[in-house]
């Protein structure tokens, strides 16, 4: 067993983690929700680079094409518990004319960077964690726990053909493992002058996406009509989207405020955001850039986000439904429904077009500790704050295992770096800096596990 302290992260493994990261954006798997992603083409090549450290990875597919690789690396300690690191493969669509630099999935690496999409979501980490493997390979390297890699298929729609599937039909490759690492938490964001927050996820948020659907009596466009359907859609639509939810706070968004106002020089204590009067909204107020890591957190959200009726304008339709974006916090699930019934009323059904559990993990265990010492040892200014997720990754499957989930995808930023307009956005890209910074930290995570 290698001391921590003799880093097997060497140039190879630098070089590696951006060639690994430019390589898998050029492979281009787009998902668009219709089933018609091939992760397969990106599973094949990390599957090879995982032979590579001399690991047995098996590529396992629900639907063809459809492909997930698992991987086991074993540790030294018989006796511990394994972890589970895991990225997912597909990315969301990116529109070429929409760019203004380089070609999506150009993977080009210029000036320190490295442009496309999946730069930051996430083949960023997905090579990360093949560079780390390798390094170790090389350097004849065990981490103390056995650490599980998987790489999935179909995080940007439903996961039924990823996580879903692998903890439905394929429990037993993570045997052992109780806590598991990903994307969305330990990047820098710089929340003022010498103020660099590295935000660890400790939760998110439940995924509602409903669908709306209002009948009504069809009929000629020049009739008065008191049954039209999408009279009935637009009003439901309309009381959705000007409804203000009311603040709930959770334990992992508490410690957020909690911490966040300490670096703002704000006295507050748990039992403050409890007592009757407090205004969460004017604390955010005074957090400044800050505020963004948990302003969506404090309560329940519902975005309209698509409605269809019709098919001529001087005709009434029978029917029209919508799609609303619901995201619903630990604990709130009743809540949710019945707002909801009262905001579609008597003349709109709806129903759960995907439905997913909230997450919560907690930031006083020996893991997080373990988490916000890594961030740490490379970067001695960082201040580690746990924040939950608005939105949800492959963790909600994997937590039908037992296995609880911390948003652990690590990267220094320069200010300036909007790392979260970049998730989803154009010009996606990623400091070659910010990668090997990355690589240090996993491997120190990963070794001190």
């Amino acid at each position: 067993m290698a001391d921590v302290n003799d880093t097997p992260i060497d140039v190879r493994a630098l070089d590696e983690v951006v060639t690994f990261t430019s390589e898998l954006i050029r492979i281009d798997t787009t998902n668009r929700g219709g089933g018609d992603c091939r992760e397969r083409p990106a599973a094949e090549y990390v599957a090879e680079r995982l032979v590579g450290a001399g690991l047995d990875p098996v590529l396992l597919e629900r639907t063809p094409g459809r492909t997930n690789v698992v991987a086991r690396y074993e540790g030294w300690d018989p006796g511990a518990d394994a972890l589970l690191v895991h990225g997912h493969l597909d990315v969301v669509p990116a529109e070429p004319a929409d760019w203004t630099v380089h070609h999506p999935f150009s993977g080009e690496v210029r000036d320190g960077v490295v442009w496309g999409r999946g730069a930051v979501d996430m083949k960023n980490m997905d090579a990360m964690v093949l560079a780390v493997v390798r390094a170790w390979a090389r350097h004849g390297i065990r981490p103390r726990r056995d650490i599980v890699i998987a790489y999935t298929a179909d995080e940007e729609a439903s996961a039924a053909d990823g996580s879903a599937f692998l903890a439905e039909e394929h429990a037993g490759l993570f045997d052992g493992c109780t806590e598991g690492i990903s994307e969305s938490g330990a990047y820098t964001f710089h929340a003022g002058p010498g103020l660099a927050l590295y935000p660890v996820a400790a939760g998110e948020r439940g995924t509602a996406w409903m669908r709306l659907t209002a009948e009504g009596r069809a009929g000629h466009g020049s009739k008065v009509n008191r049954e039209n359907a999408v009279t009935r859609l637009a009003a439901a639509v309309a009381r959705i989207g000007e409804h203000r939810w009311p603040v709930r706070l959770t334990p992992t968004v508490k410690a957020a405020l909690v911490e966040l106002a300490a670096l703002h020089g704000i006295s507050l204590t748990a039992a403050d955001l409890e007592a009757t009067g407090f205004d969460v909204d004017e604390l955010l107020a005074k957090l400044g850039p800050a505020a963004k890591l948990v302003e969506a957190t404090v309560r329940n959200s519902a975005n309209p986000t698509l409605l269809e009726a019709g098919y001529k304008v001087n005709v009434i339709p029978g029917n029209a439904t919508a799609l609303v974006d619901g995201r619903i916090l630990p604990g709130t699930d009743a809540e949710f429904h019945a707002t909801m019934d009262a905001l579609t009323g008597p003349d709109v059904a709806w129903e759960f077009h995907h439905n997913e559990i909230a997450l919560q993990a907690p930031v006083d265990s020996p893991t997080f500790a373990k988490l916000r010492a890594a961030i740490e040892a490379f970067d001695p200014d960082a201040h580690v704050v746990p924040f939950c997720m608005s939105g949800g990754t492959d963790a909600k499957q994997f937590s039908r295992l037992g296995i609880t989930g911390y948003g652990f995808s690590p990267l220094k930023l320069p200010p300036g770096f909007d790392y979260q307009a970049l998730f989803h956005g154009v010009d996606e890209r990623v400091p070659v800096d910010a990668l090997h910074f990355g690589v240090r930290v996993l491997d120190h995570y990963l070794q001190t596990a």
